[in-house]
């Protein structure tokens, strides 16, 4: 009997791993299709010194120079990389944290739940580029905000709450990271649609009699928070993070981004922005690597 549960067990995972597959095809093919070569190419022109012309793209093969110049020759690339990788990590968590918060108060049951979670998704919906052309040369945004701080005398109630703390010394650096979070909080929400749908999603997998029975056992709230919720959720925990933090990486407004696409548009550098794409694509993969195998030394898996 044991032997039959077990077989069935084998062939039911053997099926979602079927269908998994199928649902992520169209990518898989896409990347060999369309991916592969340029993937290689680049990889190639990063140790070459490419020389182009009316009608000649003659890469000439150099060696390491390209890495060799971008980590001790360029003037900004290094520190560019500290800079956005440490932003990056700060962010990223925010981000987390900020989303699974939210998710959890979405999921509860309040009058308005659906146009609230509506407001929260709405930047997912509309990401395409309706949101970026109301963000970026938009005149009535411009003079919106322009009002609201000609308002407000240049008021600013973080600005003066962290100037008292900054007086008094306490945790300096960290209060200012934590004072830069709440400034931009609202990038932090419209980078945030993505995790509070994953979350919310495994939030509503998560049995109500688990609570209801962890409630008459006489656990709080909070204990049912840490002992339940997170838990069963924990894995989405390692996918939200591993999203996060590619798709920080490819924001507009990233520092080494604008290095490269500089050094490849107005230089027409293409070796050296190469060179440094993957030097950024190597240290963002290992990051992403490397914390993966710690956050899933934390990962709760049920059947």
């Amino acid at each position: 009997m044991e032997k039959k549960r077990r077989k069935k067990y084998v062939g039911l995972q053997k099926r979602k791993a079927i269908a998994g597959y199928l649902f992520i095809s169209p990518f898989i093919l896409g990347f060999l299709v369309f991916m592969i070569k340029p993937l290689f190419q680049s990889l190639y022109m990063s140790f070459c010194n490419v020389e182009l012309g009316s009608s000649v793209f003659n890469p000439v093969w150099q060696g390491l120079g390209n890495y060799n110049q971008a980590f001790t020759v360029d003037p900004e690339y290094n520190r560019l990389l500290v800079e956005e990788i440490s932003r990056m990590i700060i962010y990223s968590l925010a981000i987390i944290v900020f989303s699974f918060f939210v998710s959890l108060i979405l999921n509860q049951n309040f009058k308005g739940r659906a146009l609230v979670r509506a407001v929260f998704f709405l930047p997912v919906i509309l990401s395409s580029g309706v949101i970026l052309g109301l963000e970026e040369d938009n005149q009535l945004m411009a003079t919106l905000a322009q009002q609201i701080e000609t308002t407000t005398s240049g008021v600013s109630i973080t600005g003066a709450l962290e100037e008292i703390l900054m007086t008094a010394g306490v945790g300096t650096r960290a209060f200012e990271e934590v004072f830069e979070i709440i400034d931009n909080i609202y990038d932090v929400a419209i980078a945030s649609g993505i995790q509070i749908i994953i979350f919310l999603s495994g939030l509503q997998t998560i049995s109500r009699n688990m609570y209801e029975a962890a409630e008459i056992e006489g656990c709080t709230a909070w204990e049912s928070l840490w002992k339940i919720t997170f838990p069963m959720i924990s894995s989405l925990f390692l996918v939200n993070w591993i999203y996060t933090v590619i798709d920080f990486c490819m924001r507009s407004d990233n520092g080494v981004i604008e290095k490269i696409q500089t050094v490849m548009i107005d230089q027409m550098n293409y070796g050296m922005a190469s060179a440094m794409s993957w030097i950024y694509f190597v240290i963002i993969l290992a990051f992403v690597g490397i914390t993966s195998f710690f956050i899933s030394k934390g990962v709760y898996y049920y059947d």
